[in-house]
């Protein structure tokens, strides 16, 4: 529950065995109704394809059969409530910008690295979608015959060295050199896709989120060495790239939908 843009309580839970889209739609709803202190809008960040517009969202990741599901309009009957949806990549952007390090920008970028890489997109104080809600899918850019979230993600570790991230990540904490050199090089991928965004967008900031940017200690070398071959040394100096500190960001990110939707509408009229 977010109030006046402070957190103000946090319900999490596992997703019903069965993951039907009813069974999920059920338990998302008995969720609200534990957290729920007379809100009347409800926003939600989906890691998936969505279309905010009508409401559906498409190939949920981690959940099988749903393919397309009219989240919106399920919910919206089931809680009586006005419903917003994204993607996690812009709930992460909006989520920064309203209540994070992004805040008084007007052109920013944030950054999700976990098991995938994709970001959202702040242009001139306005959220950028695309017009399938399709921007900001940098991961998807081909990058040394694959793409680079095969490269700047989790799937570095798991899909081109056979390990998985978390066991690298204790490895290096302890010094050892293997898995420092790995971290190393994952830095220098995330740099090669930073270059594109800073080439592509030119924004104020970049602000770096999801699990793996916890351990941008780890690969902090790499990614400033790579960086420095930035074709515009100039532009670099004016932009600041940063780790995300704020906390339960996802969640001020979905919270974010509702009053950006209130902040665009009050601006057109």
């Amino acid at each position: 529950m977010v109030e006046d843009g402070l957190l103000t309580s946090v319900e999490t839970d596992e997703l019903p065995q069965d993951k039907s889209v009813m069974s999920v739609i059920n338990k998302i709803t008995d969720m609200i109704n534990e957290v729920n202190n007379g809100a009347s809008e409800i926003g939600i960040g989906v890691p998936s394809v969505v279309d905010p517009v009508e409401g559906i969202v498409y190939d949920v990741q981690n959940i099988p059969g749903w393919e397309k599901v009219h989240l919106k309009d399920l919910l919206e009957e089931k809680t009586g409530k006005t419903v917003y949806l994204n993607n996690d990549a812009n709930c992460f952007a909006l989520g920064e910008w309203m209540f994070g390090d992004g805040r008084g920008k007007q052109n920013m970028i944030g950054i999700i690295i976990g098991t995938g890489f994709a970001g959202g997109i702040i242009l001139d104080g306005k959220l950028f979608e695309g017009r399938n809600c399709g921007a900001g899918e940098f991961g998807m850019i081909p990058y040394k015959q694959s793409i680079l979230e095969h490269y700047c993600s989790g799937q570095f570790f798991s899909r081109l060295v056979g390990v998985r991230g978390e066991e690298i990540y204790e490895k290096a904490l302890n010094n050892d050199p293997a898995s420092r050199k790995l971290f190393y090089e994952f830095g220098g991928h995330v740099a090669e896709a930073i270059k594109i965004v800073l080439y592509t967008y030119d924004p104020e900031s970049i602000i770096l989120g999801g699990s793996v940017s916890s351990a941008f200690p780890l690969f902090r070398e790499g990614f400033e060495r790579e960086l420095k071959s930035f074709g515009y040394p100039n532009s670099l100096k004016n932009v600041e790239i940063s780790v995300s500190k704020t906390e339960h960001v996802a969640i001020l990110g979905a919270a974010a939908l509702c009053a950006n939707h209130a902040r665009v509408n009050n601006t057109e009229k």
